[in-house]
């Protein structure tokens, strides 16, 4: 199942517009057990967020963070190494929390 939700002023990183994939088991209802995977994916857009306008909407690397379609952006960044997982446009959960936990 996909949840999301929208956001008028989305956070930020590096100037781009980001989402996370965490993954989750609901092992039971009654009673209720959920285990969530310690680490997940974030996949960033490859063009710098601005508000959407009439003028900009067109601009899907922009607004939209999908794998499929910034991979061909020149602006994307391939993370060639796995012991560094804030590097690139698609990074470890960890790294996005780790970078939100440090403005607080």
């Amino acid at each position: 199942m996909v949840a999301q939700r929208y956001l008028h002023k989305p956070y930020l990183i590096d100037g781009l517009k980001f989402d996370l994939r965490i993954y989750v088991l609901i092992a039971g209802c009654d009673p209720l057990r959920i285990f969530l995977y310690h680490d997940g994916l974030a996949r960033l857009a490859t063009e710098e967020y601005i508000a959407p306008t009439n003028d900009n909407l067109d601009i899907v690397c922009m607004h939209l963070t999908n794998y499929a379609i910034n991979k061909d952006n020149a602006n994307f960044i391939f993370n060639e190494d796995a012991e560094e997982t804030d590097v690139g446009h698609k990074r470890s959960v960890v790294s996005v929390f780790k970078v939100i936990l440090s403005v607080f």
